[in-house]
């Protein structure tokens, strides 16, 4: 049978950890012992990634670090994401959507298509995307991006 083994990590930190330097020391763990790649919890700010990866890299993970994506796709999420995954929204997408509301939908896709495109320019091995039943969206991202 073939298989491979992949693990989750966390740009912005597990909640669990005391810091991001010893969640890394403990995801180098999981790739010693075989993980083949990472996934990593769902981000908006692109920079949190790239810092994630250098961060990897120094500790000597050598893995792909697949960034995992999430389209914005309700005004309560600005709520509702933080506090169940521990994450931060960038000031500019909180102002955007806060002050347009009525277009939250397209202002998520617009911002997942820009980090999209940032991503895949800059060489990342894949994109995950968190669909949460939510198909669509993610179909027309991909569409925009082809």
């Amino acid at each position: 049978m073939d298989y491979c083994i992949g693990v989750a990590g966390y740009p912005e930190k597990h909640f669990e950890a005391p810091n991001l330097k010893s969640d890394i020391e403990y995801l180098k763990e999981k790739v010693d012992a075989g993980a083949e790649y990472i996934v990593t919890q769902m981000f908006f700010d692109n920079n949190k990634y790239f810092d994630f990866v250098n961060k990897c890299r120094r500790a000597k993970i050598d893995v792909p670090i697949i960034p995992g994506l999430k389209v914005l796709s309700s005004i309560k999420q600005l709520k509702s994401i933080p506090k169940k995954f521990y994450i931060d929204f960038p000031n500019e997408l909180v102002e955007e959507a806060t002050n347009n509301s009525e277009h939250i939908s397209e202002i998520g896709k617009e911002w997942t298509i820009k980090q999209c495109e940032e991503l895949l320019n800059e060489g990342v091995p894949s994109i995950h995307f968190y669909i949460m039943n939510k198909v669509i969206p993610i179909l027309e991202i991909i569409n925009k991006l082809k």
